[in-house]
């Protein structure tokens, strides 16, 4: 990662933040060759990706969403608070329509699969630097059809949670791990895993990303945390 270019007049600088080796190296030897761009960074977590995003300042971060650690929806969150002026594409492997909405919702400014092939890639990657969105060719009718089947009805669902429960909800909308919603609602990491647990089976949902999409789509946003 030292030896990575420096930033050149009128290329696109890019960041990528990728748990996987070969695959961070696959992307910047292919951006590499094409000297519209210019990959400025590297970073194997969210944290590492926060600190060389501050520092670089890229015109476009390529992020995974997955990732130990960190979550890509958490460093997402973080970037868009340090990084305002950084176009955030998610690069991913994930094909389920609740990841893409919940990236979208929480601000990314697209959504790419790892399969993409090279021309689609470097014209996102064109489109997301002018502030474009940008959406993989297989995701878009997904995103269509989970935009139209909507979440769970909020009157009948939210009656199921505790306050606190819905403290919990409002923090995962905002993508925060389970260490940081301890520090903001002042309890136990253990207690706040039972927490998320009891939200996801009242709600009848498998991930804290599906919560994260129903509390946005339904407008709990964490107002009521104390």
């Amino acid at each position: 990662m030292d030896n990575l270019p420096t930033k050149v007049s009128n290329a696109i600088s890019v960041l990528l933040i990728d748990d996987h080796t070969l695959f961070r190296s696959g992307i910047r030897s292919l951006l590499q060759r094409n000297p519209e761009f210019v990959v400025v960074g590297e970073a194997a977590d969210g944290v590492d990706g926060i600190k060389r995003a501050l520092q670089l300042q890229p015109q476009v971060i390529l992020l995974d969403l997955h990732m130990p650690g960190m979550s890509g929806l958490e460093t997402l969150h973080l970037l868009l608070q340090d990084c305002p002026d950084s176009a955030v594409v998610m690069l991913t492997v994930s094909e389920d329509a609740l990841d893409l909405s919940a990236a979208l919702i929480a601000g990314a400014t697209g959504y790419l699969l790892k399969n993409i092939d090279t021309e689609f890639l470097t014209r996102a990657i064109r489109r997301a630097a002018a502030g474009e969105t940008v959406v993989a060719e297989a995701m878009t009718a997904k995103l269509v059809a989970q935009l139209h089947g909507g979440a769970p009805s909020a009157a009948s669902e939210l009656d199921k949670l505790t306050p606190r429960e819905r403290d919990i909800i409002g923090c995962l909308a905002r993508g925060e791990s389970n260490k940081a919603i301890a520090r903001t609602l002042d309890l136990a990491e253990s207690t706040v895993k039972i927490h998320v647990q009891n939200v996801l089976k009242k709600l009848k949902l498998t991930s804290r990303v599906q919560a994260a999409v129903f509390a946005v789509e339904n407008g709990i946003l964490g107002n009521s945390v104390r």
